[in-house]
């Protein structure tokens, strides 16, 4: 069960990597990185999958867990699926029922109470659907979607004052009944194009971590520094999403069709073996983050 494999890794200071899945190029990027790695370990590296309500929407629900439990059933291998940012209790309960293994209830654009109060709506209406599923909560905005940012959009909670107290974090674990818990510790969704992302607050994150059992998730964490990823999982990090990074890495693997690719091999036409080296960009982010991460 993913709630099994995230509780082992928040015990031995290592994360699960989230990846999101636009299309089955990713897809087969962050599969064939998972398994390099794992036959290089001696053992499977649990990876969890994630498609966000537009990348749902492009791929199709039933299609995403389609692709993921027919390699599960093929393989063996431990991966999961997550349904990214669930803005609605309607969007949470269609990724539940249609066999999602988590579910990330965003409602962190909402004054504290208020999120608290349709977070533990949501988190009641998924567990008579499935009892077994792990939801998510989170507080403090860090932003709207992966992309490359040319400044930090307005709203965003990266100012210390900002960032999610461990009263808060307490009080809205407690009352929604969340399995896993999302702060804003200078985190945001996308990548700075002229300048390094936020630092972490990792002194916060540990004071977070202390103060409860549930495993902490670290959103926006594409443009993050190597070495605060390392210090997060260290402080409590047990989830790491990665989006923005595979996004740019698939936009790079495009542009070198164009530029590397067609001019030496100008009559290949089969979409699979021209698709290639875009699978071959986005893994090496892939391999990169899992090594990171464990």
């Amino acid at each position: 069960m993913l709630l099994r494999e995230i509780q082992e890794a928040k015990k031995n200071k290592r994360a699960i990597g989230h990846f999101n899945v636009s299309n089955l190029e990713m897809f087969k990027a962050i599969l064939l990185a998972a398994n390099e790695l794992s036959e290089k370990n001696g053992k499977p590296i649990p990876i969890i999958l994630g498609f966000s309500e537009n990348e749902r929407k492009y791929i199709g629900t039933e299609q995403a867990i389609a692709f993921a439990q027919n390699f599960k059933a093929e393989t063996n291998y431990p991966i999961f699926t997550s349904a990214d940012h669930c803005h609605s209790q309607e969007s949470a309960e269609d990724a539940a029922r249609a066999g999602f293994d988590a579910v990330v209830i965003d409602n962190s654009r909402l004054p504290l109470l208020e999120n608290i109060e349709f977070t533990k709506k949501t988190v009641l209406a998924l567990k008579k659907i499935r009892f077994d599923i792990v939801t998510e909560g989170e507080i403090g905005f860090i932003g709207a979607s992966s992309k490359i940012l040319k400044e930090i959009p307005e709203g965003i909670s990266v100012n210390k004052e900002q960032f999610t107290t461990v009263e808060d974090a307490q009080k809205f674990v407690m009352e929604t009944g969340v399995d896993l818990f999302s702060p804003a510790v200078g985190n945001i969704h996308g990548v700075l194009k002229d300048s390094s992302n936020p630092a972490l607050d990792i002194e916060k994150i540990k004071q977070i971590a202390q103060s409860m059992k549930n495993p902490l998730v670290l959103h926006g964490a594409s443009g993050v520094s190597d070495e605060d990823i390392k210090k997060s999982i260290e402080a409590g990090i047990s989830v790491i999403h990665i989006s923005t990074e595979l996004r740019m890495a698939f936009k790079n693997g495009i542009e070198s069709l164009v530029t590397n690719y067609f001019p030496n091999h100008p009559e290949e036409i089969a979409p699979y073996k021209i698709m290639e080296p875009v699978i071959s960009s986005v893994k090496e982010v892939v391999v990169k983050k899992l090594r990171l991460f464990t």
